[in-house]
């Protein structure tokens, strides 16, 4: 018994200088903190600006430069990439190019889709999306405006139909953020995120369809 007490006497101040001598340095925990708050949020790109609106409407616009093409040129290329558009996958009855004015080079496109959230096994998560592109075709110049943004949800979910939703009361700053703008609110979130990629894919498209 006095064996086992000398030598836990003997190995108690090894275990004290352990616990003493490994310590953070000065400074650690802050930078650690600095780290967490310097890492971008994997939302970001869907943050406060990253809807915008013009006259209280939700709108975002293209312009694109295109040196050497002329305004019916541009006319033509945007009339065939919506064309084209409205015979992808996930289009809805009712997807057309609706208006053009070839004397002013406009096209005008009414699009009626499915956007997908999830699309896994037994879990199918989607809703009808509605919105307008238009087209304004200048010489060596394009604009383009993608607005008149809607969703159709679970309509076959619920007996009353589902549920409507336009864009400015549902993704923008005001409905979609925190009040510190920092954070997605639940339920709108995914229409946000969703919404936005398509719009980046779509200008993309366009881009590189008049600029080949």
């Amino acid at each position: 018994m006095k064996l086992f007490f000398i030598l836990i006497s003997m190995l108690l101040p090894i275990s004290v200088m352990a616990q003493s001598v490994w310590e953070k340095p000065a400074g650690a925990e802050e930078l650690e903190s600095q780290d967490k708050q310097d890492k971008p949020s994997e939302d970001a790109k869907y943050l406060s600006g990253a809807v915008p609106e013009v006259d209280g409407k939700v709108e975002w616009r293209l312009d694109v430069d295109v040196p050497g093409k002329t305004a019916e040129q541009i006319y033509d290329i945007m009339l065939a990439c919506f064309t084209d558009l409205t015979k992808t996958e996930n289009q809805l009855e009712g997807s057309q190019v609706a208006l053009v004015n070839k004397k002013d080079h406009i096209v005008v496109a009414s699009i009626r889709e499915w956007l997908v959230f999830t699309d896994k096994f037994f879990m199918l998560d989607r809703t009808k999306f509605n919105y307008t592109l238009i087209a304004y075709c200048k010489d060596n110049h394009l604009t383009v405006t993608m607005n008149r943004i809607s969703y159709r949800y679970e309509e076959d979910r619920t007996r009353d139909g589902g549920y409507v939703y336009k864009a400015e009361e549902w993704i923008d700053d005001e409905n979609a953020l925190n009040r510190k703008k920092t954070k997605l609110l639940p339920g709108s979130s995914k229409f946000r995120r969703k919404t936005i990629d398509r719009k980046d894919y779509l200008f993309s498209v366009i881009k590189e369809a008049v600029l080949g």
